[in-house]
């Protein structure tokens, strides 16, 4: 019996040692990441909390959850993002590239005609998640899920992009909102709006988080 004791005693120890292990930073990253539910994430995005005292939006139709996950798993990136959108002049940044936190957030900075819709292409990325903001004027922007959309170029690893064919709703992107699409968003930028033929965009890119 004593031994019986021992062994079902020693058996505990090595099941708690265990659970030590698995009870870490990458742990809680792990089952933070899995807990995110469209409704949690939903009050996550609408409490700000991500935003530090920003004041410009993000459009509703980013996916949220995705949004809760990518942020949690890169947290010091996304609040560079962030931060760099607050604190920085955007009306008056002249236009080229900025190293925000290495490669891991860059911005560019374009001042440019906006395009006719068929001389756009529908496009996705799988390093980097792109921030897309208009500074100035107006354009719009398409967007799908990757599911609905079919491949016509594929994924070149040294520019980051693939190309599609899709249909899909356009939103009219205008200074006060920033439209971010994941690697899962196949996206279509630079449309040209009514009334508007040329706009002033920052796009902030932040690596996905794997």
């Amino acid at each position: 019996m004593k031994n019986a004791l021992l062994k079902y005693g020693s058996f505990a120890l090595l099941l708690t040692a265990l659970g030590c292990k698995t009870s870490g930073p990458a742990a809680t990253q792990a089952t933070t990441a899995d807990a995110w539910t469209p409704k949690k994430a939903d009050q996550w995005f609408r409490s700000r909390v991500w935003a530090n005292g920003l004041k410009l939006n993000v459009q509703e139709s980013v996916d949220k959850v995705e949004f809760a996950k990518q942020y949690t798993a890169n947290k010091a990136a996304w609040d560079k993002a962030f931060a760099y959108f607050r604190d920085t002049n955007l009306e008056e940044l002249p236009v080229g590239k900025y190293p925000i936190d290495g490669d891991n957030v860059t911005a560019a900075v374009t001042d440019n005609p906006t395009k006719e819709y068929a001389d756009t292409k529908w496009e996705s990325h799988r390093k980097y998640i792109d921030m897309q903001y208009v500074v100035r004027g107006a354009e719009k922007m398409g967007q799908v899920p990757m599911a609905s959309a079919t491949v016509t170029k594929p994924y070149d690893e040294a520019r980051d992009v693939a190309n599609y064919s899709a249909e899909g709703p356009q939103y009219e992107a205008r200074p006060g909102t920033i439209y971010i699409f994941f690697p899962q968003d196949v996206h279509r930028p630079n449309i040209k709006a009514p009334g508007f033929d040329k706009d002033k965009k920052v796009v902030v890119k932040v690596r996905v988080a794997q």
